[in-house]
């Protein structure tokens, strides 16, 4: 059992099945079949005129925010943020683009009130603001539709471009039980993360106009993103957003039934109001020695991330009875 995170799913069957008979060509030259038809499908699916399909979330972002902006140029965001915090600065180090980062509220949302006072007046001091980033969803918790209706009139009021880091976009739709397009229709681009909780080996999207997409094909090519005989990969990325998204259900029912039990073991304490989604964060009192919990339960085949709050992450490869098997060990444990 790993609780590291839903990005240590495997693929399924129906997966390497068919990755092994996948119909390719090269992606570089634009002749993979495989890739074209997830691309076209994509898109059409989520509400955009065209998508790209890469080798990675954090690709994926940083591409979408390198083809909305230009060197010198800012984007918005939260400090909680993954495109921030969490992908080595690429934005700023291969962009020359700077992050403005915003505190995010407690449910994960940005104040508008601080981002209005965070844009750069039209002046050669600044850098020019041109972009809002979000995050959804953001540790587990869903920002609300009528939050990101809000976003759509603050950027357009400011003349922004909006921009979703959708790498757990289909949680977040499960979680608010609407169609994954009434999160979408909001965004000027949006990333999918496929590798996470919808299980497929490798690989994210990129969505947006055909326009934005083309720029950002070809930052992907200097970046070294550009793949050959990708359809093996792209076959898997297809049967993750068709077959896995019900999957989503259940990890988010495991993912309650998790932190419940957290809260009866003496030290452990979890928002249970937060936990919307797979994602469960445990706060530990002194007393609680994590690191050594880690390490036997890491004898009896079980991973998790030792820290405080700990982080338990649920997914398919996790199943109801495997929370009993943690819960039982940590009792014990602790």
């Amino acid at each position: 059992m790993d609780f590291r995170s839903d990005t240590v799913t495997k693929p399924t069957q129906a997966m390497r099945d068919a990755m092994a008979n996948a119909a390719v060509g090269d992606d570089v030259y634009g002749d993979d079949p495989t890739v074209n038809e997830l691309e076209a499908w994509a898109a059409e699916r989520h509400g955009f005129d065209a998508a790209m399909f890469t080798t990675s979330g954090t690709q994926a972002n940083l591409l979408g925010l390198m083809a909305h902006c230009q060197r010198g140029d800012e984007y918005l965001c939260g400090q909680q943020a993954h495109n921030y915090k969490y992908e080595a600065g690429g934005a700023a180090v291969l962009g020359s683009i700077q992050p403005q980062p915003i505190e995010n509220n407690p449910d994960g949302t940005l104040d508008f009130g601080k981002l209005k006072a965070a844009i750069k007046p039209d002046d050669s001091h600044f850098a020019r603001t041109k972009l809002l980033s979000l995050e959804n969803t953001i540790n587990g918790k869903v920002l609300p539709l009528s939050y990101l209706a809000e976003a759509r009139k603050f950027v357009d009021e400011h003349g922004l471009n909006l921009h979703l880091d959708g790498a757990r976009v289909y949680n977040a739709a499960v979680a608010l039980d609407v169609d994954v397009i009434e999160i979408a229709k909001h965004f000027d681009s949006m990333t999918i993360c496929l590798s996470k909780g919808l299980g497929a080996p490798i690989g994210s999207l990129l969505l947006g106009s055909r326009a934005f997409i083309e720029r950002a094909r070809r930052l992907r090519k200097m970046v070294g993103g550009g793949m050959r005989q990708a359809g093996i990969l792209a076959a898997a990325g297809k049967l993750a957003l068709t077959e896995q998204v019900a999957q989503l259900a259940t990890d988010h029912s495991n993912a309650k039934k998790l932190a419940e039990g957290l809260n009866d073991i003496p030290g452990f304490s979890v928002n249970a109001e937060f936990v919307q989604t797979n994602i469960v964060f445990a706060k530990l009192a002194e007393s609680v020695e994590i690191d050594a919990i880690a390490k036997e339960l890491a004898q009896q085949d079980i991973t998790i991330s030792p820290s405080n709050p700990v982080r338990f992450v649920t997914h398919k490869d996790i199943s109801s009875q495997d929370i009993d098997v943690l819960l039982e060990k940590l009792s014990a444990l602790v």
